[in-house]
């Protein structure tokens, strides 16, 4: 499959890094065409790497992996050109993450709203499924590096999405059992809300490599 990686940071990198030893496709979008990071990546990543603007990646893509700093993603959406998401499943990982006031940073949308809803109402015809985004990046696209089994959250309005998303992720290593399907997409003020919690965690314990996990009683 042919696949767009919005954002050329460590998730952004990693994602697409992921899907390329898959045999996936991946183009892999930034603002400009020159950006060195994503030249840097195509060089060590081989002929199934490219990188371009995010119009570009969205074009290329059949799929579309959110993978930008919460405070631009909506911008960077918009850059891939009008209608150019109209029908993909764009993959959210953003998170409404607020660093103006430094560290621990808030939620910039909280409560009564979310990113991932942003997304969807901004590209009414995309199909927008929230996931991967209440853990470190190591830990998305290698689930396995953690002993015990943990949890990872979907949602999205479109249930047929849904579906397809959870089975590209059983490829990166995630257990059925692991994958937890929330419903519609306005279950990711919930998943979003999770991330003030994970920052702490990573302060207190100074490592991200580490996910939570659902524990339910018996009967």
């Amino acid at each position: 499959m042919k696949i767009a990686v919005f954002g050329t940071g460590d998730v952004g990198q990693a994602i697409a890094t992921k899907l390329v030893s898959l045999g996936h496709e991946v183009r892999l979008g930034s603002r400009t065409a020159t950006n060195e990071k994503a030249k840097a990546w195509v060089e060590k990543t081989g002929a199934k790497a490219s990188t371009g603007t995010y119009a570009d990646a969205a074009k290329f893509g059949e799929w579309v992996f959110n993978c930008t700093l919460g405070a631009g993603t909506i911008e960077a959406l918009k850059m891939a050109g009008e209608g150019a998401l109209d029908g993909k499943i764009v993959v959210d990982l953003s998170n409404p993450l607020d660093f103006t006031k430094g560290m621990p940073p808030s939620l910039f949308l909280s409560n009564t709203d979310s990113l991932g809803e942003a997304v969807q109402r901004t590209f009414p015809k995309a199909k927008v499924v929230k996931t991967l985004n209440t853990m470190w990046n190591g830990i998305m696209v290698n689930p396995r590096l953690l002993p015990d089994t943990h949890v990872n959250y979907l949602c999205g309005n479109d249930a047929g999405a849904r579906g397809q998303v959870k089975e590209l992720l059983k490829s990166f290593g995630w257990k059925d059992e692991e994958l937890l399907d929330l419903g519609d997409i306005t279950n990711a003020r919930g998943t979003e809300s999770i991330l003030p919690l994970w920052v702490r965690v990573y302060g207190a314990t100074k490592s991200g490599a580490f996910n939570f996990k659902i524990v339910a009683a018996k009967g």
